[in-house]
């Protein structure tokens, strides 16, 4: 089989890179590099089954020739991090919903089976939790920056779940809960890359807000397994699926295991979301997924727990200092 991926220079796209390929298919990355990085797949540069290109898929010409070459779509390509929609919320806006736009009507020329990637903060400030994927979206005001990510990412799935609905595309839409894991920067707010190099450089360990916040943490290898599998299952076209693991963790919490793997003696501090983010800025107390979806359809769980995961994170970032 041939696969393109968007974004696939960037954290999840690499990894999901590594195994097709493992698996013997061939495989096609269209990535900016806004947010991604060449190092990422820069070890698959000798495969003569691997091929990049450096552009953006809002270049119909290039990403229609990917799209017309290859059998299955991957649409990972998006902004990513709170920071980043904090500080750029027109690019987050205009990068999630175009770029998805594009993938989808040039995929359905060729009726090429797409995946979407979406997000758990798509679930917002809603208190239902578990969270399932029937369930209510509750946002904040469209005052409130951060909410423009997940604004965007519910308009991809929307669309992604009428061109199958409306043109027949086989599309497959799955909300990303906490994915961690090697090569993951914290250069945009991921919390675990974030915490390990500042317990590895001795700084203090940030954590924003009171810290009580709980989240779930999945290793990037789990939810590649879900996204091939989840492509590989016909009857998963038109439906939107949770990925992640439901065991949860405060963020103070993990930050205290961190300093312990590392080994680090790191102070822990706490800062206000108005010094960290924006003045007014919001947050979820929890956010845990209803996994019984996924798992009733491809038997899918998470096989990787946290310590692992921070044990894996904290030994990349020591070998590429």
């Amino acid at each position: 089989m041939r696969y393109l991926i968007t974004g696939g220079a960037g954290f999840i796209g690499s990894h999901l890179a590594d195994e097709l390929l493992r698996r013997g298919h061939e495989v096609y990355v269209l990535d900016d590099l806004s947010t991604g990085s060449i190092d990422n797949i820069k070890h698959l540069k000798s495969n003569s089954k691997f091929h990049y290109t450096i552009d953006t898929v809002l270049n119909r010409a290039v990403t229609a020739e990917l799209v017309d070459t290859v059998d299955v779509v991957y649409h990972l390509a998006a902004a990513v991090g709170v920071k980043l929609i904090v500080e750029s919320p027109v690019r987050t806006i205009e990068t999630n919903v175009q770029t998805t736009e594009v993938i989808l009507s040039l995929a359905n020329k060729k009726k090429r089976p797409t995946f979407v990637a979406s997000t758990s903060e798509v679930y917002g400030i809603s208190e239902k939790v578990p969270f399932r994927e029937d369930g209510e979206l509750v946002m904040g005001a469209t005052t409130k920056g951060r909410w423009s990510y997940a604004c965007s990412k519910a308009i991809d799935e929307f669309l992604a779940i009428a061109y199958w609905k409306e043109r027949k595309l086989p599309t497959v839409v799955a909300r990303l809960f906490n994915t961690v894991g090697p090569r993951q920067t914290g250069q945009y707010g991921m919390v675990v890359p974030s915490f390990v190099r500042q317990a590895l450089s001795g700084a203090p360990i940030t954590v924003f807000g009171d810290g009580k916040q709980t989240r779930c943490f999945t290793h990037v290898n789990d939810v590649v397994r879900a996204l091939i599998a989840l492509m590989d299952e016909p009857k998963a076209y038109g439906n939107v699926y949770n990925i992640g693991s439901t065991a949860e963790i405060s963020i103070h919490d993990l930050a205290k295991q961190v300093r312990e793997v590392t080994g680090s003696k790191s102070e822990i501090v706490f800062v206000p979301y108005e010094k960290a983010y924006e003045e007014g800025f919001e947050d979820m107390p929890r956010r845990v997924p209803d996994t019984s979806k996924i798992k009733n359809l491809i038997g899918w769980e998470p096989s990787l727990g946290l310590p692992q995961v921070l044990s894996e994170v904290q030994e990349y970032y020591r070998r590429t200092a």
